[in-house]
């Protein structure tokens, strides 16, 4: 499955001699055309329980499945290529943000107040050329297949490089982040806010767990108790009647504010009912277990 990344316009000749002191050759030069179009071809896919990006977390070190698996791509010589990888703690892995269409300039991260961001200031995914490169736990080589620790990555990504990560090299603990450390130092500080379960909530909450193994509990109360107030990124909006929702991957949880306790209602699936029944449609995710709810629990409350 060949990649080809977007084509992008390049700085002018003269810009470019002044700065490097000679001009480029003849092959690459820009002189205000089109690059050419590049094609990548992805040496395999990642395979992970995590089907929406929800469920992936923000950075590795906070998502929630530690079970991803890289599996290579056969007949093109690549077991040889994991040769030495053994004693090597992590990988760099570069990904493409396969579901991404376009970008923007200015990005919502996702953390945070709700204020915009130059997107190479940000790990957003909506770029120019939508690359990811993430490090994440090597814990062992099974043929074909890299075993990996957390990854915020989703199931079926395209991974179209691996490189070890070096300690040595790779780290700069004491580089400055900009406004990325003052938002760590903020959220650094005690949750501002109490998350609860109401009756009805905490019912539908263990019958997804004991019927479907499905739990995005943790993840809702973290991004709650930290800032329930409506922002895009996070998917959190307004509804009638003081009430708010927040999308959780297939998932909706409707809430309510009162001072700094946040009250969640009810669980809903994402989907309506005429979605989840259209053919074609087989493959949305935890789609199985949405039909069961809304016929165990009944659609979306007004």
């Amino acid at each position: 499955m060949p990649i080809r990344a977007r084509e992008t316009r390049g700085e002018s000749q003269p810009l470019r001699k002044a700065h490097f002191g000679s001009d480029l050759p003849a092959a690459v030069s820009l002189a205000g055309a089109l690059l050419p179009s590049l094609t990548l071809q992805p040496i395999g896919f990642l395979r992970t329980r995590q089907q929406v990006k929800f469920e992936a977390g923000h950075q590795p070190v906070t998502a929630a499945a530690p079970d991803c698996e890289l599996e290579l791509l056969p007949d093109r010589g690549f077991e040889t290529a994991l040769q030495d990888l053994a004693g090597i703690e992590r990988i760099w892995l570069l990904s493409w943000f396969h579901r991404n269409a376009g970008w923007r300039p200015l990005v919502l991260p996702p953390r945070g107040p709700s204020r915009r961001r130059g997107v190479f200031a940000t790990r957003s995914p909506h770029r120019p050329n939508p690359l990811g490169l993430t490090a994440v736990p090597l814990l062992g080589i099974a043929g074909r297949r890299l075993l990996l620790g957390p990854c915020d990555l989703v199931d079926g990504t395209p991974i179209l490089d691996v490189k070890p990560y070096v300690p040595a090299h790779d780290a700069f603990p004491g580089s400055r982040a900009g406004w990325i450390d003052e938002l760590d130092a903020a959220l650094g500080a005690p949750a501002r806010f109490a998350v609860a379960f109401a009756p009805e909530a905490e019912a539908q909450a263990a019958w997804l767990r004991e019927n479907h193994a499905i739990d995005f509990t943790a993840r809702l109360r973290e991004i709650l108790a930290r800032d329930p107030s409506p922002h895009r990124t996070r998917r959190v909006r307004r509804r009638p009647g003081e009430r708010f929702d927040i999308g959780c991957g297939a998932w909706r949880a409707v809430f309510t504010v009162a001072g700094t306790a946040v009250e969640i209602q009810r669980l809903e699936p994402a989907y309506p009912l005429t979605f989840l029944n259209r053919p074609g449609y087989e493959a949305v995710p935890d789609r199985d277990a949405q039909l069961a709810f809304l016929a165990r629990w009944g659609g979306a409350a007004p």
